[in-house]
C-alpha cells in the first residue's frame, strides 16, 4: 500500500472518528498465487457511504463491505478466506486481475483506529517498525485483533495479553524486519498457539532530486503519486519555490558539493542528478560517490557520465567496489521516452525496479506469479 493510498485511508479513519461514526477496517493478510494486491492492502468501510481504499480492483470489495458492516454490529473481528482460483468463481477470477487465494482480516472501529495510528506513526517518524496483529488464538486471554508494535532493536509498544506469546511475537517480528517480509505466521508457545499477521511498515522511499529545473516538476509529481517522499535540492534560492513544486516534501538549499551531508543521503535514498550544468553535476556526483545512496541517476548520455567519472578519477576519486553499479546513466528505463513527463515515468519505473530487485522486463515473459515472493503462512 503506497503512501498516498495509506494517507487517504488514514484521513478517512480520522474523519469517521471525529464524527463518531462506526467503521471497520479490512486488511489483506495472506495471498497465494497471482493477485491484484499484496498483504497490507486495506479497505476502510464506513457505516454509510462509500469505502476508502482497495483490496482487489473490484472482485472482493462488495462481499467484504457486507461482512464489514456485520463486524460493526457484532464488534468481533473476522478472518475471511477467498479462493479465486476455483472453476465456479469465474465471475471473480476473470477480467479483474484475480487468480489466487486471499485472506482478509476485518476489524471493528476501535481496532481500526489502533491500526491507523500504527500506520501514521510509521510515516511520521520515518522509522521502520512491524505491526503485529493476532488473527486467531488458542490462548484464553489473547483475543483476535490484539496488536503490538515492534522496532528493529527489539523494543515494543503494547502487549498481546500474554507475556510468553508477546516475547515469541517480538522475536518473530524482528525476523520479519530483517527479511523485509510482511507475512502471517503460526506461533507455538508454552502458553498455547496463535496465528499473527506481521506487517513490516517501511518509511516511504526518499527521492532526492538535485536540480530544480523545469523538467524536475513532472518527476516530483510522479514520485509523490507512487507514494514517495520527494525532496528537491538546488543552490539557487529562487528555484526552490513551493509554487513550482507544490507536492515536494522538503527543499534543501546547498552547494552541490555538500549534498550528501546537507540532505542526509543514506541507503534509503534514491537520487537523481539533473541540473543540466556540467560543473554542478560533477560536484553532485563527487559528493554522492562517498554516500550510501541506493541509486544515483544521472541525466544525459553515457558519454557525458563517463567524462564526469574520468574527471573525478583524474582528481584521485574512484568509485569503490559496488558504487559504480549504483550509478545509472542515462537514468531511466529504455522506453523511448521523449519530453519531461515521459522521462519522469521512465525514471520512476527504473527506481521501482531497483528498489524491488527486479529486472524491469516484460511481465509476459515472467513465469509464475507476478510478484516476486508469494505470501504464505510460516511456522516458527
Amino acid at each position: 500500500m503506497n503512501l498516498s493510498e495509506t494517507s487517504e485511508v488514514l484521513a478517512a479513519v480520522a474523519a469517521q472518528r471525529a464524527q463518531g461514526r462506526a467503521m471497520a477496517l479490512a486488511t489483506i493478510v495472506t495471498v497465494t498465487g497471482s493477485t491484484y494486491r499484496r498483504p497490507g492492502a486495506r479497505l476502510l468501510v464506513p457505516d454509510a457511504g462509500e469505502p476508502t481504499g482497495n483490496l482487489s480492483g473490484g472482485c472482493l470489495e462488495g462481499e467484504v463491505t457486507e461482512i464489514a458492516r456485520e463486524v460493526m454490529k457484532s464488534g468481533a473481528p473476522r478472518l475471511e478466506f477467498y479462493d479465486l482460483t476455483a472453476d465456479d468463481e469465474v465471475v471473480w477470477g476473470w477480467g479483474l486481475g484475480c487468480n489466487g487465494a486471499i485472506e482478509v482480516f476485518i476489524e471493528p472501529a476501535a481496532n481500526a483506529i489502533d491500526s491507523a495510528e500504527a500506520l501514521g506513526e510509521a510515516i511520521a517518524q520515518q522509522r521502520l517498525l512491524a505491526a503485529v496483529t493476532v488473527l486467531e488464538s488458542a490462548i484464553e486471554e489473547v483475543d483476535a485483533g490484539a496488536r503490538v508494535l515492534v522496532y528493529p532493536d527489539g523494543s515494543r509498544r503494547g502487549s498481546l495479553g500474554n507475556d510468553v506469546l508477546t516475547t515469541a511475537t517480538v522475536a518473530a517480528a524482528r525476523h520479519s524486519l530483517d527479511s523485509g517480509e510482511t507475512e502471517a505466521v503460526e506461533l507455538d508457545t508454552e502458553a498455547g498457539s496463535a496465528r499473527v499477521f506481521i506487517e513490516v511498515m517501511r518509511p516511504p522511499l526518499r527521492l532526492v532530486i538535485c536540480g530544480a529545473g523545469h523538467d524536475a516538476i513532472p518527476l516530483v509529481r510522479a514520485g509523490v503519486t507512487v507514494g514517495w517522499r520527494v525532496e528537491v535540492v538546488d543552490d539557487r534560492t529562487s528555484f526552490l519555490d513551493p509554487g513550482r513544486f507544490p507536492e515536494a516534501s522538503d527543499f534543501i538549499e546547498c552547494e552541490p558539493s555538500e549534498v550528501t551531508d546537507r540532505a542526509g543521503i543514506d541507503e534509503r535514498c534514491y537520487v537523481v542528478v539533473m541540473s543540466h550544468n556540467y560543473l554542478r553535476d560533477r560536484a553532485y556526483l563527487r559528493s554522492l560517490l562517498g554516500s550510501s545512496a541506493a541509486y544515483v541517476g544521472m541525466l544525459g548520455p553515457q558519454a557525458r557520465l563517463q567524462r564526469l567519472l574520468d574527471d573525478l578519477a583524474s582528481d584521485g576519486l574512484h568509485p569503490r567496489p559496488g558504487q559504480r553499479d549504483r550509478i545509472h546513466g542515462p537514468a531511466g528505463l529504455d522506453l523511448g521516452a521523449e519530453g519531461p513527463e515521459e522521462i519522469a515515468a521512465s525514471i520512476v519505473g527504473e527506481i521501482l525496479a531497483v528498489s524491488r530487485g527486479r529486472g524491469a522486463g516484460f511481465l509476459r515473459e515472467r513465469s509464475g506469479p507476478i510478484h516476486q515472493r508469494p505470501q504464505s503462512s510460516t511456522t516458527y
